[in-house]
């Protein structure tokens, strides 16, 4: 049994039997009749579930926090969010409560808060893990594993994916052309990338051209009409999310951010057509954006455009300003869950204040062994696991 007796936290969006399942709301929820498949498989292979983590209503904002279980808090500065939205089970890794955690990726939710607490996260091909019983908003969103080492991350994918990816630690990735892509792709509001993030991702690049890797800069063409097609697949998944947390209640009823029902009434007008046009363009846009391959192994870009915000970043703002606060943080990630492709978030290192900051390694479709054998060589160079909050 590869995890007899470790202890292993659940992000709250998945069904762990005799728990309730709130996904970040607050309500009278009914406990869960039986485990996740994912969760069945951890289970099978000896891990112990000790515990479930917070996130963001729906996982729909790189935070994890709301009215119902308040605020989680990075443990490298618990004035600052750990991300989102498996920002919980991010924490709990970070702060030594377990070696490793699950969480699930429909955006960068499990890059962004691997990013912000100096982890390794995996967001796998879709497909790989199974997400039944629960809704994978529209092919967005896929589980993944949260860990402080590539081997424990990668183990934690081959239980999880029953695959042997872990073998990928160690394995030499053989020399590879890497585009250095610091580029984010077109969103309705802005993104400034901040220089200490610019140069955590600069401190990768160096340390992939050291270890015999050919770094260029070069920019996946994204194109302007990526997010159309992500929008309505994310929105219709969050109306779909709620509507599913709501009828698990014993009442009928459900405690949200307004932002959350507005986000919901607008998926709502996105379902239908729209989103099955929004389905409709995957394959081409994967073709578009995939001519990189053509010419790179792997693209190195950031993970986020900025370190965490403050905890409370997002308390008491419109819609408007909560997408223009979010954008403005995280525009790197959401492409790759349109896609479906493979990503592994690596530690770049820190602010002058402490706070952590990552990059993504992205790859194209089933690429999780060559991703994760160049992410274990750049642990080797970078040693990242030095290094702990002070908490911990």
């Amino acid at each position: 049994l590869p995890l007899l007796g470790v202890p292993i936290a659940v992000k709250d969006d998945t069904d762990v039997a005799g728990e309730p399942t709130a996904f970040g709301c607050g309500g009278d929820f009914v406990p869960a009749a039986a485990d996740a498949e994912v969760v069945r498989r951890l289970r099978g292979a000896g891990a112990v579930i000790v515990g479930k983590t917070n996130t963001s209503e729906i996982g729909q904002w790189p935070f994890a926090d709301g009215e119902a279980f308040g605020y989680a808090r990075n443990p490298w500065h618990t004035e600052h969010t750990p991300g989102g939205s498996s920002g919980g089970s991010a924490a709990a890794v970070a702060a030594g409560l377990v070696p490793a955690a699950l969480g699930s990726d429909g955006a960068g939710s499990i890059r962004i808060p691997a990013a912000w607490n100096n982890l390794v996260g995996i967001k796998p091909q879709r497909g790989r893990i199974p997400t039944v019983p629960h809704l994978d908003f529209n092919g967005l969103t896929v589980f993944g594993p949260l860990a402080r080492t590539v081997a424990d991350a990668a183990l934690l994918l081959d239980v999880a994916a029953d695959t042997a990816m872990s073998e990928a630690v160690g394995t030499n990735p053989g020399p590879l052309r890497i585009a250095l892509s610091l580029r984010a792709p077109f969103t309705l509001f802005p993104s400034v990338l901040h220089p200490h993030v610019r140069a955590g991702v600069q401190r990768v690049a160096d340390s992939l051209r050291a270890l015999g890797h050919d770094v260029a800069v070069a920019d996946p063409d994204y194109g302007v009409l990526l997010g159309a097609s992500f929008l309505p697949r994310s929105l219709a998944g969050i109306r779909a999310g709620l509507a599913e947390r709501t009828r698990a209640t014993r009442d009928g009823a459900i405690r949200v951010d307004p932002r959350t029902r507005a986000n919901a009434r607008t998926g709502l007008l996105l379902d239908g057509p729209l989103l099955a046009l929004a389905r409709g363009a995957e394959s081409r846009l994967g073709k578009h954006i995939g001519r990189i391959f053509d010419r790179f192994d792997v693209v190195l870009a950031p993970t986020t455009a900025t370190p965490p915000p403050p905890v409370a970043a997002m308390d008491g703002l419109g819609g408007a300003a909560t997408d223009r606060l979010i954008i403005g943080a995280c525009p790197y990630t959401w492409p790759w869950n349109v896609l479906g492709w493979t990503a592994v978030n690596v530690p770049a290192g820190f602010t002058d204040t402490g706070l952590p900051v990552g990059a993504q390694l992205l790859g194209p479709a089933d690429s999780e062994f060559r991703l994760i054998a160049l992410a274990a060589q750049l642990e080797s160079s970078l040693n990242w696991t030095a290094h702990h909050p002070a908490a911990a």
